[in-house]
């Protein structure tokens, strides 16, 4: 029978004293924790595994993070990092071997919660990444002119996030800013990636800087929690660029155009403010989906940058003009209650 990711897991805590000194070699237990420098066996002390505990929950046997990173997970993640790989297929087949588990029967349905970019592969990144004070995706966000970084809860950082061009392609590893997709109900369906270059002054120099994982359709990377008024944009930057004058109304950002026509509305909305990008698909985008909340009821209002877009106006014009302009298009009722009045 195929055993679960759970289930691998919890065998793998059951031995955790053998799984580190099998992959974590240059390490050496101290009490309860076995001590290396990281999770790809480098020499050192930041990294510390948990070698006795319950079996799931906080404290499991198994368990592990990194002071020096703020890395953590479990004894899956151990042996994906110590061997490089990036299908879950692969880390679980070592680790049955790990463990002379047997090869599981072929099934006619694979399981999708095991399949790599599946909402549990989404949810698992997100688990492993950190928070992004202090990052490159701190400065990376600094760089596209976004100094107000507070309440960014949905955004993290990966050190050491997998890139592979194509399927046939070596996996590479690039630091990343890893943005959570969720639903109305705040649960995790996906993840937007940004790779970064290295100094987190830009994108990573690779052919597709952005990607997406899990399901995205009807749900987006969220900025407080809707009520009665909502703003929605296509990307991270624009909206948390419209966001910087406008800290208190809450924002989504879909991700791309198709997605942003295609949101699902928090219950309640009464009014709708929608970020325009001024391209002919945004334009399209922003015209559907008016046209899907007026037929909700859903009062809608475009909100449209000068330059091609917020983040943009943001770049070029800075926050004052931005502050302005957008000012001009806000309804009366939510200047007071929105607008950031900062000069």
């Amino acid at each position: 029978m195929a055993q679960s990711p759970h289930d691998l897991a919890r065998r793998l805590g059951r031995r955790a004293e053998a799984v580190c000194r099998h992959y974590l070699s240059n390490g050496w237990r101290s009490g309860r924790y076995w001590l290396v420098g990281d999770i790809r066996n480098a020499p050192g002390r930041s990294t510390f595994v948990r070698l006795a505990g319950p079996e799931t929950g906080r404290g499991a046997a198994g368990r592990w993070s990194d002071a020096a990173t703020g890395e953590h997970g479990d004894l899956l993640d151990l042996i994906r990092e110590a061997h490089g790989l990036v299908d879950f297929r692969d880390v679980a087949e070592e680790a049955r071997r790990f463990l002379s588990l047997p090869h599981p029967e072929p099934e006619r349905h694979a399981d999708r919660a095991t399949q790599p970019g599946s909402p549990a592969a989404a949810r698992r990144l997100f688990a492993m990444s950190q928070p992004i004070a202090g990052t490159l995706a701190q400065t990376y966000l600094h760089r596209r002119g976004i100094a107000d970084q507070t309440d960014l809860s949905s955004l993290r950082f990966h050190p050491r996030c997998y890139y592979r061009p194509d399927a046939s392609a070596p996996t590479e590893t690039w630091p990343a800013l890893i943005a959570a997709v969720t639903d109305r109900d705040g649960r995790i369906t996906g993840l937007h990636r940004t790779w970064l270059a290295r100094d987190g002054f830009g994108k990573a120099p690779v052919d597709t800087p952005r990607r997406a994982m899990g399901d995205l359709l009807g749900h987006a990377v969220r900025f407080g929690v809707a009520s009665d008024v909502l703003a929605a944009g296509e990307g991270i930057e624009t909206v948390l660029s419209a966001r910087s004058v406008l800290p208190r109304m809450p924002m989504l950002a879909a991700g791309s155009a198709a997605h942003l026509a295609a949101i699902l509305f928090p219950q309640g909305l009464r009014c709708l403010y929608i970020l325009r990008d001024r391209d002919p698909a945004g334009s399209e985008a922003c015209d559907r989906l008016s046209g899907r909340a007026t037929s909700a009821g859903i009062e809608t209002v475009m909100l449209s940058p000068r330059q091609r877009d917020f983040n943009e106006d943001l770049l070029h014009l800075g926050p004052s003009a931005l502050r302005a302009w957008l000012r001009r298009q806000l309804a009366q009722e939510d200047v007071s209650r929105f607008l950031n009045p900062a000069g």
